[in-house]
């Protein structure tokens, strides 16, 4: 499969993957920017890219293991990026001080198909052997 992405800035680095084989495509930094000035533990990267997803899939962003030597967390978790969004990617982060450098690696991204998923409301549910427990119910 091909997807479509346009580099917004000169600087913007093409999407790959560090090995050949791997889940998701690096995101590399042009900016960075405190997001609020009222807290400054907010902390926007943009990649200078957009991407053309096709209708049926979705662009997942997750954070690199290496955020873990920082003590960063990513604001959002996963970030999603919906088929109709053709605007920058962006990645956001919480953090005392700024995790990334402009230039870095802030983020991967992955594309996966979306199943067709229709909903039915019912009253009965079939049982399961977890049943309701939820929350650590399954133990530490």
């Amino acid at each position: 499969m091909k997807i479509k992405y346009k580099k917004l800035v000169d600087a913007a680095q093409s999407l790959k993957q560090a090995h050949s084989g791997d889940a998701c495509f690096d995101l590399g930094s042009v900016s960075h920017r405190q997001v609020s000035e009222k807290d400054a533990s907010f902390h926007e990267y943009g990649t200078g890219l957009a991407l053309e997803i096709p209708h049926g899939y979705v662009g997942l962003v997750f954070p690199r293991s290496s955020v873990s030597n920082t003590g960063a967390l990513m604001c959002n978790s996963v970030g999603v990026i919906d088929a109709g969004y053709r605007g920058e990617v962006r990645v956001r982060y919480k953090s005392e001080r700024a995790p990334y450098k402009v230039g870095e690696r802030v983020g991967q991204l992955m594309i996966l198909p979306l199943p067709e998923i229709e909903f039915e409301e019912s009253n009965e549910l079939a049982d399961s052997a977890r049943g309701t427990g939820g929350f650590g119910s399954t133990g530490k």
